[in-house]
């Protein structure tokens, strides 16, 4: 149905609309914001799969220390997975507006001393920050899970046979986190190409376009500019792109575990 719609020119409001053939594709193809938009997303999406997958290891070995009191940190961590994505993003729009220039004001760092959002080079890393304070608990849970699968003999003996703390965890610990790698590359992966409530309430995509993602630009479309058809042509082509990604993946992931 979404297929056939987006060959009309409906504009979601009306039950009027004539059939077009594939002029939104056409359109789609020419539009400037749209390729803006992707290059966005794919930009955000890699820095958070970056990201996500390095602090999320660092952390699950911090937290797989057995240090006293540290059962209370790993409870307390988890917090900001159970909170909405809008109401943080609200809440960090709010300190990044108030909170963060006065800090960078009383201590005289002119780097701090504006908000991030209005600039289109730092808004990227202030939404980043946002959902990686937010995301990181649950790759890390999973890679926390991981590591406490390994056995702890095989780091006795590899320390024994004189292999040092890099060579144990790129021979041991790297192998078996690779299936949770797997899953935490997919969550990632959809994470950042759907990224919509972070930019829904703390840029709306400024400042100008500078953070509009793929998903926000559809939401404007759909339900700001009713043009309705021309938004689930949008969907439909992000689909197939996110199909052919997550193919990819999976087929080279699939194919390292067979090595």
């Amino acid at each position: 149905m979404g297929i056939y719609y987006s060959l009309t020119d409906w504009d979601g409001v009306t039950r009027k609309f004539n059939f077009i053939g594939l002029e939104n594709y056409g359109k789609l193809l020419q539009n400037k914001q749209f390729y803006n938009s992707l290059v966005f997303t794919f930009q955000y999406t890699i820095l958070l799969i970056f990201f996500t997958v390095v602090l999320g290891v660092m952390l699950a070995l911090l937290l797989n220390r057995k240090i006293k009191g540290l059962a209370f940190f790993r409870a307390m961590y988890f917090i900001p997975a159970v909170l909405s994505m809008l109401t943080v993003g609200l809440i960090f729009k709010q300190l990044y507006y108030h909170v963060v220039p006065a800090i960078g004001q009383t201590l005289g760092i002119e780097a701090l001393s504006q908000n991030p959002l209005s600039d289109s080079a730092l808004a990227i890393w202030a939404i980043l920050f946002v959902n990686l304070w937010q995301g990181l608990p649950i790759p890390t849970l999973l890679f926390l899970a991981g590591l406490q699968g390994i056995p702890t003999d095989l780091y006795e003996a590899a320390a024994l046979d004189g292999a040092s703390a890099w060579q144990r965890f790129r021979t041991i610990t790297i192998p078996f986190l690779m299936p949770v790698l797997s899953v935490v590359l997919v969550l990632t992966l959809k994470s950042g190409l759907m990224v919509f409530d972070y930019i829904m309430s703390m840029t709306e995509g400024g400042p100008g376009t500078a953070t509009q993602s793929v998903a926000y630009m559809i939401y404007l479309h759909g339900f700001t500019q009713n043009k309705y058809a021309y938004s689930i042509a949008e969907a439909i082509v992000i689909g197939i792109i996110i199909a052919l990604i997550s193919a990819v993946q999976i087929y080279f992931t699939n194919k390292k575990k067979a090595v």
